[in-house]
């Protein structure tokens, strides 16, 4: 598996470029576009891909981006083109806030994914989100245990918890705004 390409950057188009290496034209799928010049050396953490129409390469300036869109291909449903352009449209970090905080707005609303898909990353990532090495703390494991206690079954308790402000804190505030639909009374 080629995790690292290093070379100079023969062309750059959209959503990729072409990087010589050893005398090979490696193209590289990336969202580094604009920080990349043509004749200039580059470095790429990679991911690849082999599919049946070929072995593709995506590059990210970092092992960290590399690692998130990763753990963003875990999602089903989610595959490189996707988790390419929630990428463009946001950072690593701002990504991993929004999911680890299960802010599902933003993820529609910034990032330009439909409500289920966001609902849908949010459940599957949040508790295991890392930012800068880190796991996000869930404030909402009390939260989600006193909703399934209630009765919901995991996925209602995750569409629950998903329908809350990140302005409201506190469990039991937490809890009565779940109750309600995402809305503090």
């Amino acid at each position: 598996m080629i995790r690292t390409v290093e070379g100079i950057v023969q062309s750059i188009d959209t959503g990729g470029v072409i990087v010589t290496v050893a005398g090979f034209g490696l193209r590289i799928h990336t969202n580094e576009e604009d920080s990349l010049t043509v004749g200039k050396r580059a470095f790429f953490s990679t991911h690849m891909l082999m599919k049946q129409d070929g072995i593709r390469l995506y590059g990210f300036a970092d092992v960290a981006d590399r690692d998130f869109f990763e753990q963003l291909l875990t999602v089903s449903g989610f595959g490189p083109k996707t988790t390419m352009s929630l990428l463009r449209r946001a950072t690593r970090k701002q990504l991993g806030v929004a999911i680890a905080n299960r802010d599902v707005e933003y993820l529609t609303r910034v990032v330009g994914l439909g409500k289920k898909s966001a609902g849908k990353l949010v459940v599957e990532l949040a508790e295991k989100i890392m930012i800068d090495g880190t796991q996000q703390k869930n404030t909402d494991t009390e939260v989600f245990d006193m909703l399934v206690a209630l009765g919901y079954t995991e996925r209602d308790a995750q569409k629950a918890l998903s329908t809350i402000p990140v302005t409201i804190v506190g469990n039991e505030k937490r809890l009565k705004a779940a109750l309600n639909g995402g809305v503090s009374q």
